[in-house]
């Protein structure tokens, strides 16, 4: 079937969601902006038109990859997973309820003239990363991963969806060659071998590299030409293909486009550090990306216990910056309820020019005013004796988080009081 589904007019009710407006349409269905008359909440509804199914020749292939997704409805719980809400499939239609995301997807950016920032790219990449390790740690493999299965949130802040051709590798599920997008897909997806993470690894690397370039690695006038140069011909580097852009990225990207599986990122993981160290030195100084901040969070043993998804509440709500050696972060006899965390660097704690303490990294402190709440006074002053990176939280900010992040900050922050005091009373004792 080609062509665009027909679309169902806004204001009817499909289930127990009313159509608000159309926000897409595709060869399969339509995607509206509905009201979940429930819950009252906003979300994407993806309608699937009932002559996607009773197509003859590809019915049942658009059925399964429909159930496929449908059976993710609140199983991926992930900050860079699009979250599925709810899902109904009937004999001649179905309905997906998802999150809604409004900033479009990525494929707006892989023009020349629509580029993104490098930096931006860089920390999107890492964030897709991130959501991938997770959906390959539940045993889910993408199959699909292309700008326009990426959405945009707010800046670099990205969801993948779209679920549709993956691969359940917990229930043996087999699919072909022939899902996903062509220009996407890894080699051994082309010839029809096992698929495993790397090979959505391949298929992110070329998503970024269109957003670096504004090319994809291979472009050529038929598919079959394009099977050839995936199956046997090396892309260009990107920096050869977009003037200016430094060499330092071709070895990370060509190394996620590498034919051989074995040969590229043995994890997610050692494919974000990659990144992560790009970023930071691409990055303006004063920037501070993403991936420096959930690094500094990962090393903190008292948050060890907290999901992933659960450390990006806590760094996104943070308010972070970098502070000159010698700068004063807290005043003595100052008010205040904001506690802070020292992700590099170290600073002394002084009262009445008396040295009482050093913070070091992967620190707490100020968190006793917090504890306590009320109008309370900074008991001693706060000096940075080095450059810091620092996290700045406020009561209001420890709100938006979740009840179990909220718990373990808590726990974290209480540790980290009594630690400090059980060292303070040595000293006392001595």
């Amino acid at each position: 079937m080609t062509g665009q589904a027909s679309a169902i007019a806004t204001g009817q009710q499909v289930g127990k969601y009313k159509l608000v407006r159309l926000l897409g349409k595709g060869t399969s269905g339509a995607v509206y902006s509905a009201l979940d008359t429930f819950s009252g909440k906003e979300v994407a509804l993806k309608i699937v038109d009932p002559e996607i199914f009773q197509d003859p020749e590809f019915g049942l292939e658009r059925r399964a990859q429909f159930l496929s997704e449908a059976s993710l409805a609140g199983m991926l719980i992930h900050p860079h997973v699009v979250s599925i809400l709810d899902a109904v499939v009937q004999s001649d239609t179905g309905h997906i309820a998802m999150e809604m995301i409004t900033g479009g997807d990525l494929s707006q950016h892989i023009e020349p003239g629509t580029l993104l920032p490098v930096p931006e790219v860089i920390e999107i990449a890492f964030n897709c990363c991130s959501a991938l390790e997770y959906t390959s740690r539940v045993g889910i493999i993408h199959c699909d991963i292309k700008p326009a299965n990426i959405m945009i949130a707010e800046g670099t802040d990205v969801r993948i969806t779209d679920f549709g051709s993956a691969i359940l590798q917990k229930s043996k599920v087999v699919r072909t060659a022939a899902m996903g997008s062509p220009h996407y897909m890894a080699p051994e997806h082309i010839a029809g071998e096992e698929l495993t993470f790397q090979s959505d690894m391949y298929s992110l690397g070329v998503v970024i590299y269109q957003l670096l370039t504004g090319r994809l690695p291979f472009a050529p006038d038929h598919l079959d030409d394009l099977v050839r140069k995936i199956l046997a011909e090396d892309p260009a580097p990107p920096s050869r293909v977009r003037p200016g852009l430094s060499p330092a990225f071709d070895p990370v990207v060509l190394r996620a486009l590498n034919k051989e599986p074995a040969q590229r990122y043995q994890s997610w993981a050692e494919f974000a550090l990659e990144l992560s160290e790009l970023s930071q030195r691409t990055l303006a100084p004063e920037l501070i990306s993403d991936s420096e901040k959930l690094d500094a969070l990962n090393r903190v043993e008292t948050l060890a216990p907290l999901s992933e998804m659960e450390l990006w509440e806590i760094a996104k709500v943070g308010r972070w910056s970098r502070v000159k050696a010698h700068d004063v972060i807290l005043r003595e006899n100052d008010a205040g309820l904001h506690f802070f965390f020292l992700a590099a660097g170290s600073a002394k704690v002084m009262r009445r020019k008396r040295l009482l303490n050093v913070i070091h990294q992967g620190e707490f402190f100020g968190e006793m005013a917090y504890i306590m709440g009320g109008n309370q006074r900074r008991q001693a002053s706060v000096v940075a004796t080095k450059a810091l990176l620092l996290a700045e939280f406020s009561p209001q900010a420890m709100a938006r988080i979740s009840l179990g992040a909220q718990l373990q900050l808590t726990r974290a922050l209480a540790r980290n009081l009594v630690e400090r005091l059980s060292l303070a009373n040595t000293r006392l004792a001595g």
